[in-house]
């Protein structure tokens, strides 16, 4: 007879988180992206990805290829992907603030993550290595989630398992085992 039991970290009712992976390839110039799903636990859910080839011309100025191809690649994956995530995660190093506050409307929240310097940023992602706390800033298109959301406490479960940051080390392995090359850097 089994014993019974429950699980006290029955997290599914959260959903999923989607990791936007951005990343410029060699040559020929291009760009490859991923987005990266995992439940509140850090487990993997979907793995999404694509990649655009750039033209190389003088006509365009460099911050103008990575926004076109940054809202192609964002563009096609909410397209091809087949499980609505709860929220959208991406670096703002990596995806320009005007993808997701100009070009592309999308009816969740997307929190663009930036490392920080400044004294008042949160220092809240835990770098699993080190046990080092990373100072972040966020910033949320549209606004963010509301306290007590599934969103907001999806987040926060991000937050204290020190999961800010590491799915997107996983995405750009992912996109490498891929298409068999390593990312720049």
């Amino acid at each position: 007879m089994p014993i019974p039991f429950r699980d006290q970290e029955d997290l599914e009712y959260l959903g999923s988180a989607a990791f936007l992976k951005l990343e410029e390839k060699g040559e020929p110039p291009g760009y490859r992206a991923a987005l990266f799903q995992i439940n509140a636990r850090g487990e993997p859910v979907e793995f999404t990805y694509n990649r655009v080839d750039t033209p190389n011309t003088f006509l365009w100025r460099a911050a103008d290829v990575r926004r076109a191809a940054a809202r192609q690649l964002a563009a096609s994956l909410l397209r091809l992907c087949p499980r609505a995530p709860r929220l959208i995660l991406c670096l703002a190093e990596e995806v320009p603030a005007e993808v997701f506050g100009e070009d592309i409307a999308v009816a969740l929240p997307v929190c663009r993550i930036a490392r920080s310097d400044f004294a008042t940023a949160a220092a809240v992602d835990l770098n699993e290595q080190t046990g080092e706390r990373v100072p972040l800033q966020f910033h949320w298109h549209t606004a963010s989630p509301a306290v007590d959301s599934p969103e907001y406490l999806l987040f926060q479960q991000l937050v204290v398992h020190g999961l800010l940051l590491e799915p997107f080390e996983r995405a750009s392995a992912g996109l490498d085992e891929l298409y068999g090359e390593s990312s720049p850097g």
